[in-house]
């Protein structure tokens, strides 16, 4: 079945649980258990950046790679312009624009303001299985990035 066949009821709510899952994904990542991210991925899932040829395959390496973040890191994610295009019943792909503020040395209270450490957008192909919808692959592309600051060092100028 192609996208065209798709009850439009049907397609609204694959678009609806593909975005949730996009929002899903970065509330684990900040508020949540990011080890549990890696549930939100195919077992086959792929976490990859085109510069520097970086790639992650697998739930058990998503899991490791997004559990051993520092403990004292303090993260917000803003996404926005989700764009879900339904390919079929059970595959789709989605583009979302974001932005990342984040760093480490947290321990409690207000951060003073600090400008983002990332902005750019993922790209994504999603599956479903077993009635759940799932990422398959998510690509990073960053066009603004800079360093994590640590809050217990002073800053540099």
């Amino acid at each position: 079945m192609n996208a065209d066949a798709l009850d439009p009821m049907e397609r609204l709510l694959a678009e609806r649980a593909c975005e949730r899952l996009v929002i899903e994904f970065v509330h684990r990542l900040d508020l949540g258990d990011p080890g549990s991210v890696a549930e939100l991925f195919t077992p086959d899932g792929t976490w990859q950046w085109p510069a520097g040829d970086r790639r992650i395959n697998g739930r058990d390496a998503l899991r490791l790679y997004f559990g051993s973040r520092p403990s004292d890191r303090l993260s917000r994610r803003i996404c926005t312009n989700i764009l879900v295009t339904v390919d079929s019943a059970d595959t789709a792909t989605a583009l979302t624009y974001f932005t990342t503020y984040r760093v480490d040395g947290y321990s409690e209270g207000l951060v003073p303001p600090q400008p983002p450490v990332q902005v750019g957008h993922y790209e994504d192909t999603l599956r479903k299985v077993d009635d759940t919808w799932l990422i398959t692959t998510r690509t990073l592309h960053l066009a603004f990035a800079g360093p994590t600051e640590r809050l217990d060092e002073p800053a540099q100028s």
